[in-house]
Formats: C-alpha cells, sequence, structure tokens
C-alpha cells in the first residue's frame, strides 16, 4: 500500500486537472441536467433535487467532454447533451443498484430508497433513463443512439448476472469480470467512444478511446470492489465493508476462496450464506484477506487494466488532453476520495 499512499496527491491531481480542462463545458452539463430532470409532478421534482444535492464525481461526464477535446470537437454543445447523457444513464443505474442491493447510504448521504421507498426509486430511475433517450434522439447522430442504447441494455444484463450470482463464493473470475464490463466498464467505453463519435475521427481513434473507457472502468471497479475490504481505508476517506454485509462477491473474496483450506472455505461460505452478516464475520473475512495477501493481488490485476488504458492512447498525438487522460487510469486504482 506504501506505493499507492505515495502516489495519492499526484494522481489526484490528473483527476483535477481533467475536470479544469473542461471546466465551462462541466458547468453547462450541470445546467443540462438539472433543466431535464423538471418535471410537473412534485415528488419527481423532489426527488431528482435531492439526487443531484448528493453529488458525485461526475467522471464519466468528464470523459466525455475530454474525450471530445481529445478529438478537436470545439464548437457547438453536442458534448455537453452527451455528457449529460452519460452522467444520467449512471443516476438511473445507481438508483436501480439502491433497490436490488437494499442501500442505505451512498456518497454520505442516506438513499432515495430509504428516504422514500423502493416503488418511487424504481420509477424516478425509469424516468432518468427515458430523459436520456429523448437527448439522444436530440443529438440526431444513429452512431450515438444506438451505442448508448445498447449500453443501457448491457447495464440491466449486468445487473441480472450479478443477481444471479449472489452469495456464490466460489464464482469465477471470468463471470465476475463479465458482471463488472457490464455493469461498470461498457457505460465508461461509451462514455469515451461519444466523444469520439461526435468529434467525427477515424475508427482508429474511436476504437482506442473505446478500449481506453473499458479498461478504466475495469480498473475502477477492482479498486472499489477492494477498497471494501481494505482496513487502510482511512486514508481514502470511504466506509469499509458495505459489499459484504449487502452480500456482494466481489474480486477480493473470489481470491480468498481460491486460497482457502477446507475448513475456511467451509466457514466463508457460511458467512456468506447468512441472511446478515456480522461485525465479527466481517473481522474473520478481513483476517483472511491479510493472511492471504489479498489486497496486493487485487491491486496487480487492476494494474494490467491501467497498462492497456494508457497504452491505447498511443494513436493520439501528444497533447495535455493525452497527458491527463493517461494519468487518471492511475487516479482509478489509488483515489481517495
Amino acid at each position: 500500500m506504501g506505493t499507492v499512499v505515495q502516489l495519492k496527491n499526484q494522481i489526484n491531481d490528473s483527476y483535477f486537472q481533467l475536470k479544469n480542462s473542461v471546466e465551462d463545458k462541466l458547468v453547462l452539463t450541470e445546467e443540462k441536467i438539472k433543466s431535464k430532470l423538471t418535471s410537473e409532478v412534485k415528488l419527481v421534482e423532489k426527488m431528482t433535487d435531492y439526487h443531484i444535492k448528493t453529488g458525485g464525481k461526475r467522471l464519466r461526464a468528464l470523459l466525455t467532454l475530454g474525450a471530445a477535446k481529445l478529438c478537436g470537437y470545439s464548437k457547438g454543445s453536442r458534448d455537453v447533451n452527451l455528457a449529460a447523457c452519460v452522467e444520467l444513464i449512471h443516476s438511473a443505474t445507481l438508483m436501480h443498484d439502491d433497490v436490488i442491493d437494499n442501500g442505505a447510504l451512498r456518497r454520505g448521504k442516506e438513499t432515495l430508497n430509504k428516504v422514500w421507498d423502493n416503488q418511487s426509486s424504481v420509477l424516478i430511475g425509469d424516468y432518468l433513463l427515458s430523459r436520456c433517450f429523448e437527448m439522444m434522439v436530440e443529438d440526431g447522430n444513429l452512431e450515438v443512439l444506438k451505442l448508448l442504447s445498447s449500453t443501457s441494455s448491457k447495464i440491466a444484463q449486468g445487473e441480472v448476472l450479478q443477481l444471479q450470482h449472489k452469495g456464490e463464493v466460489d464464482m469465477l473470475e471470468e463471470t465476475y469480470l463479465k458482471i463488472i464490463s457490464a455493469k461498470t466498464a461498457e457505460l465508461f467505453a461509451a462514455a469515451t467512444k461519444v466523444g469520439a463519435i461526435l468529434s467525427d475521427v477515424g475508427n482508429k481513434e474511436k476504437d482506442a478511446l473505446e478500449f481506453y473507457g473499458r479498461n478504466l472502468g475495469l480498473t475502477f471497479q477492482i479498486a472499489d470492489d477492494t477498497l471494501d475490504y481494505n482496513s487502510e481505508l482511512k486514508l481514502f476517506g470511504k466506509v469499509i465493508g458495505q459489499d459484504f454485509f449487502e452480500g456482494k462477491i466481489t474480486l477480493p473474496v473470489i481470491l480468498l476462496f481460491q486460497k482457502l483450506d477446507i475448513i475456511e472455505k467451509k466457514k466463508l461460505n457460511n458467512i456468506f450464506n447468512k441472511k446478515i452478516r456480522t461485525k465479527d464475520d466481517f473481522d474473520k473475512t478481513i483476517s483472511l484477506i491479510k493472511k492471504y495477501k489479498i489486497i496486493e493481488e487485487c491491486y496487480q490485476k487492476a494494474q494490467h487494466y491501467i497498462n492497456l488504458a494508457s497504452n491505447s492512447l498511443t494513436v493520439f498525438g501528444d497533447s495535455k488532453e493525452k497527458e491527463i487522460l493517461k494519468s487518471l487510469t492511475s487516479f482509478s486504482l489509488a483515489r481517495n476520495f
């Protein structure tokens, strides 16, 4: 973890550099999101307003804006509209996620389903998706429409796949990668490719940015899942154990199960078969994770996707935007917020 901590300040700078480089566009994106979430139904207004105020990194929107800038898009507001669209797809999936997982907290605040109820949260998520499709149609580009509608479909399938394997501590690593590729990496890939599509560059650049986004997303999700079991997380300002208590099977658990002896495997299986897991269960699991050095192994696997993402940008000439996107790969692994 020493290397991660040493890199922390430099890594977080890459996120802020990206944010600063497209700051004017990001402000317009926020305004676009707010304007799209207005409604004559008071409960819709109240819930979407609450969601907007919970904040977020807006990383997917930033990727669309950054990719468009890298590809030379400068005139017009299509990048703003599509950045808002990508962000709304993400928000909708979070709302649906929280209902499925019975989540109670997100970004340090109560989730919509806890403040209101599951039914309302599902419908608000659907409302956001319908607004997204309106924006795609308004953009008028069939390639964009096909990409983002296909991405929404894949995210939903990823949710179902995760649900299908809930509680399976012997889940294959390949299955886990399929889940996070669908649930997380597909939207990252779409966010960056959209930026290339509206810039009217060649297929080589589009494919490179799609590949970059996909591997960035895999890194991001592996890191997020790993942070959930990292006792050093006071450094990152993130509450640990949320995935564990929700019974989610993620990479640390999968890699751990592979290394356990027969007795330990049975114990871990029993823990995840419980309806409710206790703090004592969590402490026992953390102890095994430390024993078998699982955190380090997870970061090594994530590093593979960092390298793939970074190398994919070689098709672009040297520029400030390219360097920011390259360094952002490390932010995905070692961010502290």
